[in-house]
């Protein structure tokens, strides 16, 4: 597979295949709890950036989704 480098949004309709190496900083936008998509097959490994940690207190956590729930990242159930 051939290594491509882009330089400015990279939007992708289909995900990705295959590793994705970051050599810099990630940036995710927050959303609320309310605004997760319901958990599903297709959004199984998806990782959001929450701001109210799924109890409306404004702090951050990142939640993944296992298809079957959305988790926080070391892996408590989302309240």
């Amino acid at each position: 597979m051939a290594t491509t480098t882009f330089s400015g949004p990279v939007v992708s309709n289909n995900g990705f295949t295959g590793d994705v190496t970051v050599t810099d900083f990630v940036k995710l936008t927050a959303i609320t709890t309310a605004d997760l998509p319901a958990a599903a097959a297709a959004n199984a490994g998806q990782v959001r950036l929450i701001s109210d940690n799924g109890a409306g207190d404004n702090e951050y956590c990142l939640v993944i989704s296992t298809g079957a729930a959305w988790v926080t990242a070391v892996g408590a159930a989302l309240t």
